[in-house]
């Protein structure tokens, strides 16, 4: 297949700023390119090798493709490096060198996305001494053969900076589209991306053995499943009326999620973005090789930093000096963390998602080694490895009233939770789905909101006065999963310090797009347009009507959408993607019940 096909296709993928545009091209390079490839292209198209769980990296700086651009040219270094400087993407500057080149090339191979797939596959496998001239002659080996616009979307690609915007969910629509005989056949292919976490898998099993390939595939150990997401409540009240009047109450702690692979003793553990983070947490992988008692397991977690005096829980601000890549012994000693056990997926061979979650509790508590029932709150939790709180099970109960509920919510916030998660004691694990199974309660504020918000960054406004140079405020969504899309909710420019104004600017620097995102709703015309990629938790004093934004538009009011009143930053949270932020549908239940208190307070008030 020729690379000049995908390129044509990237090219217009990057133009468009509508959705269903976007699938449409989606679809047509599917059904051009060879059954085969199918997979290949979806990661191309991803900007990745493989599927992100596996960590492979090109591990090509900047300095080092426009040295190998340079080499191909035959320009000056420090000439590309102009070029870079004055187009500001690295791919913009790749095709105006190509398109310069000193010396014509009589004769010039045709590139194909076989021979680019391979290449790049060869540039991410070498390592160690001499690998950065060897992946230099790689490169140079592919851009001596390529046209400008070619040159374009390799050096993007080997950069990490291809970013065509492409949602996981706008694959599987065009894949269903192009092979599976139309978008009904959508849910047969999400769920075997959610058992998987690998579209490349999919698409290729679509293409190779139709539907029923797809339905056939299961979970396997080191190949993460995409995490089981919760709704939120304002009251124990409304938990328990989603749960039929009964349910379990877990602590909900404010830690990272994680999902904890284990065979023998070889461990893998998997963010809730399902980036391989295992060097993160050395400890935690001794904690359940010695701790876990069965050979086969997969589970889920949550680790918290811990006081290593009081054993007392910090705050996730501090796990967060665990995400490094050097000086890890250290991190460990300086803010260890405790490990605390909430699901079970997997046992020695036995599939646990189908299970209602009291069956998987049971099996749960039996996981550890010397453990114990683990319910009833806190010290009722059992624990192994070594003493203390290495590795625990989620203290628990089961209630049936409101105030037992609200009780086990303040003993939970005394011992440094964010509050409780509220289960179903019926429901199976629904990987990748979002839901009223499981709900989150939390602490309520004073003034604000009951909840924070996680939200996207999808455009920004140039900063003022002091601010000048940086940006003022940002332009952040809402996320609908029936659309794939993301609606603009408010404009949030408090909260920041210095430092998070420099952080942004750089943070944000490399989703930059010179129009609105094709999976952007906004009737707001921003200064920046971003990629949907980074999340902010953000707190208000309430949720309004509002003609200027698109969540909900027309839901509640017509040519009115939902808006945050006065919302101010928190933190960055680097452990969600776009499609985890808060979504649509949980701002309409939040406005909702908001109305519902401020009428009763009215009421009252007469």
């Amino acid at each position: 297949m020729d690379y000049s096909t995908v390129v044509d296709v990237f090219t217009e993928m990057e133009a468009t700023s509508r959705r269903t545009e976007l699938t449409e091209l989606i679809v047509r390079l599917f059904r051009s390119t060879p059954r085969e490839l199918v997979d290949k292209v979806v990661y191309l198209m991803l900007g990745r090798l493989r599927p992100e769980y596996e960590g492979v990296e090109l591990g090509v700086a900047d300095k080092m493709a426009l040295r190998a651009l340079a080499i191909s040219s035959g320009l000056d270094v420090k000439r590309v490096e102009e070029m870079y400087v004055r187009r500001g993407d690295i791919g913009e500057a790749a095709e105006e060198a190509l398109s310069r080149r000193v010396q014509g090339v009589l004769f010039r191979d045709k590139l194909t996305v076989e021979r680019v797939y391979y290449t790049l596959e060869r540039v991410a496998a070498l390592k160690g001494q001499g690998s950065q001239d060897a992946k230099i002659r790689y490169i140079c080996n592919l851009l001596n053969d390529a046209e400008p616009r070619e040159g374009k979307y390799i050096l993007k690609m080997v950069t990490g900076r291809l970013r065509l915007g492409v949602a996981d969910y706008t694959i599987l629509d065009a894949l269903a589209i192009a092979f599976a005989g139309g978008k009904e056949s959508r849910d047969v292919l999400e769920r075997a991306y959610n058992l998987t976490s690998d579209l490349g898998l999919v698409a290729r099993s679509l293409v190779d053995g139709g539907l029923d390939a797809v339905k056939a595939i299961r979970m396997e150990l080191f190949r993460p499943i995409r995490p089981m997401l919760a709704e939120r409540v304002a009251s124990a009240e409304e938990a328990l009326e989603r749960m039929n009047g009964q349910c379990a109450a877990e602590y909900k702690l404010d830690g990272e999620r994680l999902q904890i692979h284990k065979h023998g003793d070889r461990v893998k553990i998997f963010s809730r973005r399902l980036e391989d983070i295992t060097s993160h947490y050395p400890d935690a992988v001794d904690a359940v090789v010695t701790g876990i008692r069965y050979r086969d397991v997969i589970v889920e977690g949550e680790a918290v930093a811990i006081n290593q005096d009081t054993q007392e829980y910090l705050p996730f601000q501090e796990l967060m000096h665990r995400r490094r890549k050097y000086g890890v012994e250290e991190a460990m000693r300086e803010y260890p963390i405790a490990l605390n056990l909430f699901d079970v997926l997997y046992v020695d061979g036995k599939v646990c998602i189908d299970l209602p979650y009291m069956e998987r509790r049971r099996i749960l508590e039996g996981l550890l080694v010397d453990g114990s029932s683990g319910s009833g709150g806190s010290d009722g939790g059992s624990s192994a490895g070594g003493g203390g709180r290495t590795v625990s099970i989620v203290p628990m109960i089961i209630a049936d009233d409101a105030k037992t509920i609200e009780d086990y919510m303040f003993k939970a916030i005394n011992e440094g939770c964010e509050g409780l998660m509220i289960k179903d004691l019926n429901s199976p694990y629904r990987a990748g789905a979002r839901g009223y199974s499981w709900v989150k309660l939390k602490r309520e504020y004073r003034s604000e909101l009951a909840d924070t918000l996680d939200l996207v960054v999808v455009g920004a406004f140039h900063g003022r006065g002091r601010r000048v140079g940086r940006y003022g405020a940002l332009l952040l969504a809402s996320y609908s999963r029936d659309d794939d899309t993301f609606y603009t909710v408010c404009k949030v420019g408090t909260g920041f310090t210095d430092e998070d104004l420099n952080r942004f600017y750089t943070m944000l620097s490399p989703y930059r797009m010179e129009h609105r995102h094709a999976r952007v709703n906004s009737r707001l015309e921003a200064d920046v347009w971003f990629e949907p990629r980074i999340v902010v938790e953000v707190i208000a004093s309430e949720i309004t009507l509002s003609p200027l934004h698109t969540c909900a538009l027309n839901s509640i009011r017509k040519d009115n959408g939902l808006a945050l009143r006065f919302p101010k930053f928190t933190r960055v949270r680097d452990d969600k993607s776009a499609e985890d932020a808060t979504t649509v549908d949980e701002i309409v239940s939040m406005y909702k019940r908001q109305l519902k208190v401020t009428r009763q307070v009215h009421v009252g008030g007469e």
